[in-house]
């Protein structure tokens, strides 16, 4: 935690509490900064969408296909 002096408009600051639900100051800014950080965020994630060129290529499974005939794997029994 840092503990910072700042001056703020009053009216702005009542609006934004009143915005996010929040009952303090100190609760307004810290929603305030989580908001922005969050927008920033999602506007870096929006610059990878659709960035893969070319057709998309299948992902391999792990798992093979069942085979006709093939015992299903056996599964652990969970502890209660």
């Amino acid at each position: 935690m840092k503990k910072t002096t700042m001056y703020l408009d009053a009216a702005e600051l009542e609006e934004a509490k009143a915005e996010l639900g929040a009952s303090s100051d100190a609760e307004t800014v810290r929603l305030a900064l989580q908001a922005v950080l969050r927008m920033a965020a999602s506007k870096r994630m929006k610059t990878f969408a659709g960035t893969e060129r070319g057709p998309l290529m299948d992902v391999p499974r792990r798992r093979e296909p069942a085979r006709k005939g093939a015992r299903a794997p056996v599964r652990a029994k969970r502890r209660a």
